[in-house]
């Protein structure tokens, strides 16, 4: 399947998309392009409010803002791969059988299929700003990803349960 069609499956059941996803080829190549992917979407989903911020504070410009959203967002990844560790950690300590590459998948997966929901918020921070709207697109875009993240775990690691 494409990507977003992958993206609008996970929606509808996360753990079929990961077991789809952890049943492909198994090289490291796929979860990195999905992490990088979700960190684009990520800067994206910032640059309106960047550029508002840009247009109120004109002391720092946009494009100095951007490459610094950029280079934050590139240095986090050992952090992702820290936190995918950590993941898979603690399911192999709730009898867990899964590897690194499976819980890999689960959290760079689960980034990038809550990327469409994060540019929304991004529209959200931008038009609206700060306040309730901004807060209740936040927390929907938590609590999807800690589902799509928990049943991307559940499948790399208690795998018959599809």
């Amino acid at each position: 399947m494409a990507v977003t069609d992958d993206i609008v499956a996970t929606y509808r059941g996360p753990r079929r998309v990961v077991a789809r996803l952890l049943a492909g080829e198994r090289h490291e190549a796929r979860p990195l392009a999905y992490l990088l992917a979700a960190l684009v979407l990520f800067l994206v989903a910032r640059a309106p409010a960047m550029s508002r911020d840009a247009f109120v504070d004109p002391a720092s410009p946009l494009s100095q803002r951007v490459m610094a959203m950029a280079l934050a967002l590139g240095a986090l990844l050992p952090v992702f791969y820290g936190l995918a560790a950590l993941g898979g950690l603690a399911a192999r300590a709730a009898g867990g059988r899964g590897d690194w590459f499976g819980a890999r998948i689960a959290l760079f997966w689960a980034l990038l299929a809550i990327a469409p929901l994060v540019l929304l918020q991004g529209l959200v921070d931008a038009f609206v700003g700060p306040g309730p709207a901004l807060t209740a697109t936040g927390i929907v875009v938590f609590v999807l990803f800690m589902w799509f993240w928990i049943a991307g775990l559940a499948q790399s690691e208690f795998g018959e349960r599809a």
